[in-house]
């Protein structure tokens, strides 16, 4: 393992997880506290995400009594990419297993965000006893249509324009996007081989690509893990009649909706989605 740069928040240490060398946020608790345990944070799908990106608002108040884990899925961020330029489902299930054997984790609980919720939907369904509880944020990992939303999200050119007219989707305030947001998420996608490996995890046609994410329903209502399912109401990428179809699926799952609020609870509603998180992963 190397260890963090200092200079660039987005990057933290380099694990070598099952012979890929692996960018992982891994942070103590804050204050010397006992560790109440392992949570793993699975990032979204978007152009230029990391989970730095998707989870720094997250991070500091999970740390508080837990210790997080938040690593780059293969074709994102600073994590090595396949050489073949292959991805599946399955191939990332198994990084994300040889990651936790790499730290030593028998058991995590795990939150996915979108595509991170269909991965951690596998890795429940797949490796149940490496899960603790589960939480899934605007999660896909059902059999749906692609969204108009999720088209472009998936169907992205690199542009300062695109980005900002993809930033939008993802949040019903669209106050909160700001020129340096975007600008951020524009350079990271930017940043050699990043668009190269994106469209070869999300080509067309992208109902494929959606459809095979998807878990069968027969086998997410077997998780027997506690789950708590977070949505925004006005989601246009992941749509809220899916976290219904997983709360109607498993059997000790939770739903609680955000009014006002599209695909990125995390950011539109930072406090009342982080107290919510906590509560529910420390109790």
């Amino acid at each position: 393992m190397t260890g963090s740069d200092a200079s660039n928040p987005e990057i933290g240490t380099t694990l070598d997880a099952g012979g890929t060398a692996t960018n992982v946020h891994d942070v103590a608790p804050t204050h010397g506290r006992p560790v109440a345990g392992t949570v793993l944070l699975l990032h979204g799908s978007g152009p230029g995400a990391t989970a730095w990106g998707t989870w720094r608002p997250t991070i500091p108040a999970l740390a508080s009594g837990l210790r997080v884990v938040a690593p780059d899925i293969p074709g994102f961020g600073d994590t090595q990419r396949p050489a073949d330029g292959v991805y599946t489902p399955s191939h990332w299930v198994e990084h994300l297993v040889a990651l936790l054997d790499a730290l030593g984790l028998d058991r995590v609980s795990v939150v996915g965000n979108s595509f991170g919720g269909a991965l951690a939907l596998r890795l429940a369904t797949e490796h149940p006893d490496r899960v603790d509880r589960l939480a899934l944020m605007g999660s896909a990992g059902l059999s749906l249509p692609v969204t108009p939303s999720l088209g472009k999200v998936w169907g992205y050119r690199p542009s300062f324009d695109a980005m900002r007219g993809l930033v939008d989707l993802l949040a019903h305030d669209t106050s909160l996007v700001t020129d340096d947001l975007v600008r951020l998420r524009f350079e990271a996608s930017t940043l050699p081989g990043r668009q190269e490996a994106y469209e070869q995890m999300f080509p067309h046609p992208h109902q494929e690509v959606l459809d095979r994410l998807a878990v069968p329903e027969e086998r997410i209502a077997t998780l027997p893990h506690e789950t708590l399912v977070i949505h925004g109401r006005e989601d246009s990428v992941i749509p809220l009649s899916s976290a219904v179809r997983l709360l109607e699926l498993i059997g000790r799952a939770e739903l609680h909706v955000f009014g006002q609020c599209g695909h990125w609870t995390q950011f539109e509603h930072p406090e009342r989605f982080n107290t919510l998180l906590s509560a529910f992963l420390n109790r």
